[in-house]
């Protein structure tokens, strides 16, 4: 029982800063450059869009102000059934957006599949209808693709602190030390994955999605890499999201990438083949190893509770004083001056509840789970 926990111990502290630490020594130490060249080369842009008459004319505008050439620009807009105004208010963008829509909800990865098909420029940009992009973003994005190697390449995205979101402070924390590590992977190679709302391809790399796939950033990207290209990380393309308002959202939302991970490895079994993936090391230790750590975590809380002496004692109270602050930052204390240590807690917590659940999910094949919006 005692080898049980220190290995469980040791799994925890691995996946969230031995990797981590490994990675950020191997990129600083033996960094592999890319040839960048700012370039204008024609861009194609895919926003797939369900019920998004909101957010869709600023969207649009936002793509049509970027400092790039604007006739070198294909903006694609794909109305995923939508039943309110969308594709009418992309439509009133001008003749420089062309709308496809679709007979009935298809999910977003038919929808890209519908928009790939129509692009005709080599190099295709990603984008959601929610998020703006900084004026510089398609511009950073083409230079990276001066180097033939890059295959991808992922954009940054800045998550603003929504008003009165009881997330902010935790998911962006996770999310600068998330960064961290996608930069520091590119810098030794490939990033394993994409940022979902801002990231570009070439699209001769691109491969149809499955009707059901959930993280198209995700699977994208990485059969890519298996081509033997890069996925490089540009820190000065940038996205801007707002955090989820509410827990449960985070929690949903979380539940939904998680559960899509799974999906990804039994859609691509090469990704778990050493000798086929060029990034398995990365793989497993940034993707694998989180989706089975609240496991890890359950053993060396259960272990050090049962093992006798101070030393275990003194772990199990460790271990339980974090996990309570976590569940204080639900009280009153969550927005008191000592709320920053208890939210990075609670995100912990809701990070890997949502890789259980996500599990769950999966297996389930609950599909209305996977595809809601939040």
């Amino acid at each position: 029982m005692e080898l049980l926990f220190y290995i469980s111990v040791g799994f925890v502290a691995y996946t969230y800063v031995g990797y981590p630490l490994i990675i950020v020594i191997w990129g600083t130490l033996f960094p592999r450059r890319v040839s960048k060249k700012y370039q204008h080369v024609p861009l194609s842009v895919v926003v797939a869009a369900k019920n998004e008459e909101i957010n869709i004319k600023a969207r649009i505008d936002n793509l049509l102000s970027q400092d790039y050439p604007r006739d070198m620009v294909q903006i694609i807009v794909v109305s995923d059934g939508s039943t309110d105004r969308t594709a009418e208010l992309a439509r009133s963008a001008g003749e420089s957006v062309i709308v496809i829509e679709t007979d009935g909800a298809v999910g977003k990865a038919a929808a890209l599949n519908l928009g790939l098909q129509r692009a005709t420029n080599e190099i295709v940009v990603f984008a959601d209808a929610r998020q703006r992009f900084s004026d510089n973003a398609f511009a950073e994005l083409a230079a990276m693709f001066n180097d033939e190697t890059v295959g991808a390449v992922s954009g940054e995205l800045i998550i603003e602190s929504g008003v009165g979101s009881e997330v902010g402070t935790g998911v962006g924390l996770y999310w600068q030390y998330e960064k961290l590590i996608r930069r520091m992977e590119s810098a030794s190679g490939s990033v394993v994955g994409a940022t979902g709302s801002i990231y570009a391809i070439r699209r001769a790399l691109y491969e149809p999605l499955a009707e059901h796939t959930v993280l198209d950033d995700f699977l994208i990207p990485m059969r890519i890499v298996l081509r033997g290209y890069r996925v490089v990380f540009v820190r000065s393309a940038r996205a801007y999201d707002i955090s989820s308002a509410t827990t449960g959202e985070e929690f949903s939302r979380k539940v939904r990438t998680l559960a899509g991970n799974f999906q990804a490895v039994s859609m691509e079994k090469r990704l778990l083949h050493p000798r086929l993936n060029p990034v398995f090391f990365q793989f497993v230790s940034h993707k694998l190893a989180r989706l089975v750590v609240p496991y890890f975590c359950i053993t060396a809380l259960v272990t050090s509770l049962i093992l006798p002496g101070a030393f275990f004692n003194a772990a199990f109270a460790v271990q339980a004083i974090f996990y309570l602050l976590g569940i204080l930052n639900q009280t009153p204390l969550g927005s008191s001056p000592i709320a920053k240590p208890l939210r990075v807690a609670w995100t912990f917590i809701v990070l890997n509840a949502a890789a259980v659940v996500g599990l769950w999910v999966y297996i389930t094949r609950r599909d209305d789970v996977l595809w809601k919006k939040s």
